[in-house]
């Protein structure tokens, strides 16, 4: 079933479809593991932890070990968030995998596991099938592939990310295209991208795919022409990252460098033992610090944020490591921080709509954006939920949808909400 699936596997998924292997990224990364101190990010870092600039004083950051052995806690997943349920209509036009690529307020967009160019449109609140739209081609307004898609509702588009194409494709929220516009060069790749504001989207720009090089930076860029509108650099000292090279090869792991929080954005980079709340006044504050420094462990162990809530913060590790015989790797443990008691622990978070305790990780994330009001969803299978309802595991609202369900029937868009 899939929400019992571990986080394990997710980040595993993630790592098959992140598999690239190109020799001369390698080669480059190489060269890039020359390490060296960059004393002007230390200025920075000086700067921006030092002046009366900042709002929050020192003690406002947490430190996380990890290489600690944290006590074990169990939450109940809607004592802390509320969770929404979408059956997405099954018609003959209307047939996913229901590969979630974005939440609105009133539409929910949904693709499939191959590039077929279909992008479903479904009503966020019934769930109905709205349109399927379909750009598939090779002309100037149309993509031959897709990494991701990004849903500005505001301003009734849609933009689709072609990773190794380096562009975006812009088009109305009834698939008419509109402009198209070049990542900022030709050597620049997007690692996941958000709807940042009404003029712009952020993401982290990189020049090798997963991997930092000392002029990677988070991006804020112009949704009409790609423009860059402003740079932002974190400190490090020395270049690291998860992936692992192995001959003329990358093995890349999913993970997350810019992650929504409310109003405000957690910012990182794996070369740095900080991590950062972004405010929209543009300061930057330290949130996360980890210890011992990514410099000083080999294997490493990356931590990376996944949801923030009003008294949560979530973290996921993850070791550079993996078996080559099974390549099965990158192992982690789920971690949260609890800002009213100040403790940290090993976080199992139990979803209370099914009776036998079924686990759901808070470390996956839709592949490109969800809005404000949502922290995270899920895609749930339907004959995994056809099969917890004949055994009576299933409670309240998913009990009901699951009883209208056939084997054939669309996923079930699981949306954890931040309280209100």
């Amino acid at each position: 079933m899939e929400n019992r699936i571990s986080s394990n596997n997710h980040w595993w998924g993630l790592l098959h479809k992140m598999f690239a292997i190109n020799k001369v990224f390698s080669n480059r990364l190489k060269i890039l593991k020359m390490k060296k101190v960059n004393a002007i990010s230390a200025i920075i870092l000086f700067i921006m932890t030092g002046c009366g600039g900042n709002k929050e004083s020192k003690d406002d950051f947490i430190t996380v070990d990890v290489n600690a052995n944290y006590p074990e806690k169990e939450l109940i997943l809607q004592d802390f968030m509320d969770v929404e349920y979408v059956a997405l209509e099954t018609t003959d036009e209307f047939i996913t995998q229901g590969i979630i690529q974005a939440i609105g307020k009133d539409i929910i967009l949904v693709t499939n596991r191959t590039i077929d160019g279909n992008i479903f449109v479904f009503d966020r609140k019934t769930g109905k099938g709205l349109r399927k739209i379909n750009r598939l081609g090779q002309g100037p307004e149309e993509y031959s592939q897709f990494t991701e898609i990004v849903l500005d509702e505001d301003n009734n588009e849609m933009f689709v990310v072609a990773y190794s194409a380096r562009n975006i494709l812009v088009y109305d929220l009834d698939g008419n295209f509109k402009r198209s516009f070049k990542f900022i060069d030709d050597t620049s790749y997007y690692n996941y991208t958000f709807n940042y504001d009404r003029d712009n989207l952020i993401c982290y720009k990189s020049y090798l795919p997963g991997i930092e090089t000392e002029q990677s930076s988070h991006i804020l860029f112009s949704k009409q022409d790609g423009s860059i509108t402003r740079e932002i650099r974190l400190p490090f000292k020395e270049i690291e990252t998860p992936v692992i090279i192995e001959g003329e090869g990358n093995i890349t792991p999913g993970f997350y460098l810019t992650v929504p929080s409310h109003n405000d954005w957690i910012l990182m980079r794996t070369s740095s033992d900080t991590i950062y709340n972004y405010l929209p006044d543009g300061n930057l504050n330290p949130i996360i610090v980890r210890t011992p420094s990514i410099h000083a462990m080999n294997p490493e162990v990356f931590l990376f944020p996944t949801v923030i809530t009003d008294r949560y913060y979530f973290m996921r590790t993850m070791k550079k490591e993996i078996d080559f015989t099974t390549f099965k790797g990158f192992p982690g443990i789920d971690l949260a921080y609890d800002k009213r008691e100040k403790s940290l622990f090993k976080c199992i978070v139990i979803n209370d709509d099914f009776s036998n305790k079924q686990q759901v990780s808070l470390g996956e994330k839709p592949e490109s954006t969800v809005n404000k009001e949502i922290a995270t969803c899920k895609s749930l299978n339907t004959p995994d939920l056809i099969e917890a309802y004949g055994k009576g595991q299933l409670k309240g609202k998913l009990k009901e949808i699951a009883s209208t369900l056939e084997e054939d029937s669309n996923p079930v868009i699981m949306l954890i909400k931040h309280k209100k």
